[in-house]
C-alpha cells in the first residue's frame, strides 16, 4: 500500500530534517552536474523555525521534500528556493504540490511582493509557468547583493561573474502580483 504524503508549512518540530535536506540538496546538485547555492543546516533550520518553509513527509515521518522562502529588498521580492525531493519520491508529482504550497505561503506572507526563482530544471520551469511565473532577464530580479552572494557556492558562479550578473545557466522566472 502506498503511503500518504503530507505537504505542509514546516514548524520547529521539523528541524530534525534539516541535515537530510541540505545533504540531499548537495548530492542532487552534484549528481545532475548543475549549480545550486549551498545552504547550511543552520540556515535551513532557521527557515523551518521562522515558518518560511514547506516540508513533505510520509505519515510515518519519512522526509520527502522541502522548499523555503526568503524576502529581499524589504519585501519587494520573495524567492522560492531550495526545492528538493528525496530520490525515492521523484517523478511522483510531489514537487508540484510543494511548489504550490510555498507559492501560497509566499502570497500570504508577502501579498504585494514579486516572487521569483532561478532554476535549471525543466520540470520546475513548467510548474512555475503553471503558477503564473514568466521567464525574465536577471535585471528584473532583486539587486540585493546578499542574494547574489548566495550564488558564490554554485559551480557556475564564475559564469555569472563573467556575465556581470546579466545571465547564467539558470533560467530566471518571476511572478508579479496583479496591481
Amino acid at each position: 500500500m502506498e503511503q500518504k504524503i503530507i505537504v505542509r508549512i514546516a514548524h520547529s518540530g521539523d528541524i530534525s530534517y534539516a541535515k537530510d535536506i541540505t545533504d540531499e540538496m548537495e548530492s542532487s546538485a552534484k549528481a545532475r552536474g548543475t549549480g545550486i547555492a549551498k545552504r547550511s543546516t543552520a540556515y535551513v533550520a532557521k527557515k523551518i523555525e521562522e515558518g518560511k518553509s514547506v516540508i513533505a513527509h510520509t505519515e510515518d515521518g519519512t522526509w520527502v521534500g522541502f522548499c523555503y522562502i526568503e524576502a529581499w529588498q524589504h519585501g519587494q521580492f520573495v524567492a522560492n528556493s531550495g526545492l528538493i525531493v528525496a530520490p525515492a519520491f521523484r517523478k511522483s508529482g510531489i514537487a508540484k504540490k510543494i511548489k504550490q504550497t510555498i507559492f501560497q505561503l509566499s502570497r500570504e506572507k508577502y501579498p504585494d511582493s514579486k516572487i521569483f526563482g532561478l532554476t535549471t530544471g525543466l520540470a520546475v520551469m513548467k510548474i512555475n509557468s503553471e503558477l503564473g511565473y514568466e521567464p525574465v532577464t536577471y535585471s528584473e530580479l532583486t539587486d540585493d547583493e546578499e542574494f547574489w552572494a548566495g550564488c558564490k557556492s554554485c559551480v557556475n558562479y564564475e559564469i555569472l561573474k563573467s556575465k556581470n550578473r546579466k545571465n547564467c545557466m539558470c533560467t530566471a522566472m518571476l511572478y508579479e502580483p496583479k496591481k
